[in-house]
């Protein structure tokens, strides 16, 4: 169990490694965004929703075809994995870089490198749930799909990928403060008072 473990860390170790070094040109925009997205000053949400709603509101004015919207994805992808590595060493200037800054570099590149292990390990399990318990995947997929495409046809797209994107921004800063965690344990706390109240009706 301990060398399974130690291999384990060790791979863990060397995945986040080289996530770092291919991470290496983006570390200086990479902290600025990780500041931002953890709330570092209390109106980082306020602007980062802002450049969030602005950046919609310019899609739906300008009403792009899927064609011409991936393709400016793409190119603006592209313009960002040549000039950051160029331009963020200037900007920010990287003889600044100190200790505590490449710590939480490497805290990143091994939170990113365990995300992508949960995902792959969800992924896994979804395929062996068809393997295991075929019927139960099948319902389970259509009953997804069928709330998914429900979800879809009453709320506008762009609407519903702006509150997807808008959550997801602000999830590490709601998590970062304690208020994910806050009105979880609240509402665990109501469910556990119905059901003593419900097996108290049965006694």
């Amino acid at each position: 169990m301990a060398e399974g473990d130690n291999k384990s860390a060790n791979i863990l170790a060397q995945e986040t490694a080289q996530l770092e070094e291919q991470l290496q040109g983006w570390g200086e925009v990479i902290l600025a965004g990780d500041r931002v997205l953890r709330w570092v000053k209390p109106w980082f949400p306020a602007a980062l929703m802002g450049v969030v709603s602005a950046v919609f509101l310019m899609i739906y004015y300008l009403d792009p075809s899927v064609l011409t919207g991936v393709s400016c994805a793409v190119m603006l992808l592209c313009l960002a994995d040549y000039l950051v590595p160029t331009l963020a060493p200037r900007i920010f200037g990287s003889n600044k870089w100190t200790t505590e800054q490449q710590q939480r570099f490497h805290e990143i590149c091994g939170n990113l490198v365990k995300t992508q292990r949960r995902v792959v390990g969800w992924w896994r399990r979804i395929f062996a749930l068809k393997e295991e318990k075929p019927k139960v995947y099948f319902m389970s997929a259509i009953i997804s799909l069928l709330a998914m495409a429900w979800i879809g046809q009453q709320v506008h797209n762009l609407f519903l990928m702006y509150l997807i994107v808008s959550f997801l921004l602000l999830l590490p800063g709601l998590n970062q403060q304690g208020i994910i965690s806050k009105y979880l344990g609240m509402a665990k706390r109501e469910i556990n008072k119905l059901l003593k109240q419900k097996e108290k009706k049965n006694e």
